[in-house]
């Protein structure tokens, strides 16, 4: 009797076990199937950038954007690499402002954090309080044009471009979220050996930063990548302009060229247009794409660690 019932509990623990791996499967298969769709459907805008950057303008007016190439074209990549000279300038004036302007402005930034979550530091709060205060409040365009061109004198001076970037408040916020997950124990071990705050910091605290300098390296990276409104304020007489800003003037002369000609629509009818928008986007934003996927795993434990902390 005994034996029969240990039998049957058995039996139905094995049931009960199969029952709950079956749901767990359907479970983990729904989730994959979700996000691969979820995936495609944010793949497929930039699948469309890319087609469209590759059709005929007069094609696209008509039938408009799809995931194929319609009336396969290169006017809009002649048209935006018609100056090879200015386009590979702008590519080295933005890679390096995004390389400087990352690197220094990451230093920066995580000495501020580090400094705003040690205990010892007693006016931390207040300082953090006055970085927290300039995420809401803006003095606004004129003064800083003022203090830029006729105090600094960086009129036509790429570090117009590379200052203003270097210290975020939301971004010395996020290090310093990161920064309280790292114990203060680690410091004072570095005192007790005779370490000044300097050399605690460089060989202690930085080697342990690596998913918050990812993170935030990426958003300045991408900060200094983007940057254009900047360059048109302070950088009019420049030959070499930063990326986006001289791909922001190419469409803006075409579109100019475009309705200055409206009257002969053969020729404004050869001009690209929606076409050259898309291949200059693929111009910029390809890089960047391509940078992602090295630092997309630090880049999300460096999110979940602020987002939790904060």
């Amino acid at each position: 009797m005994v034996f029969e019932k240990n039998g049957k509990i058995q039996l139905k623990a094995r049931k009960l076990k199969v029952r709950k791996d079956t749901v767990s499967r359907a479970v983990v298969t729904f989730a994959v199937l979700f996000l691969l769709v979820f995936a495609f459907i944010c793949l497929v805008p930039f699948v469309m950038m890319v087609s469209a950057s590759f059709s005929d303008e007069n094609i696209i007016m008509t039938k408009g954007i799809g995931i194929l190439p319609k009336g396969l074209s290169l006017e809009a990549y002649k048209i935006a690499l018609k100056n090879p000279r200015y386009i590979i300038g702008s590519y080295m004036v933005t890679i390096l402002l995004t390389f400087f302007g990352t690197g220094i402005g990451l230093f920066l930034i995580a000495m501020t954090g580090y400094a705003l979550c040690r205990p010892d530091f007693f006016i931390r709060n207040k300082i953090a309080f006055f970085f927290y205060f300039t995420t809401l409040f803006s003095a606004g365009l004129a003064p800083s044009y003022i203090w830029m061109v006729r105090y600094l004198n960086l009129r036509n001076n790429y570090l117009a471009v590379l200052l203003p970037l270097l210290m975020s408040p939301w971004l010395i916020i996020l290090m310093r979220n990161f920064m309280k997950s790292i114990p203060y124990e680690i410091t004072e071990s570095g005192k007790m050996d005779g370490a000044g705050d300097f050399r605690i910091f460089i060989s202690l605290i930085f080697p342990m930063m690596k998913p918050a300098l990812a993170t935030i390296g990426l958003f300045l990276a991408l900060g200094y990548w983007n940057e254009w409104y900047n360059s048109m304020l302070y950088l009019p007489n420049l030959d070499y302009k930063p990326l986006q800003y001289y791909l922001y003037k190419i469409v803006n002369e075409a579109a100019a060229l475009r309705q200055s000609l409206a009257g002969s629509v053969v020729i404004v009818g050869a001009l690209p247009s929606t076409t050259l928008k898309m291949a200059t986007a693929v111009l910029a934003t390809g890089p960047i794409i391509l940078l992602y996927p090295f630092v997309q795993r630090y880049f999300i434990s460096g999110i979940v660690v602020g987002s939790v902390k904060g």
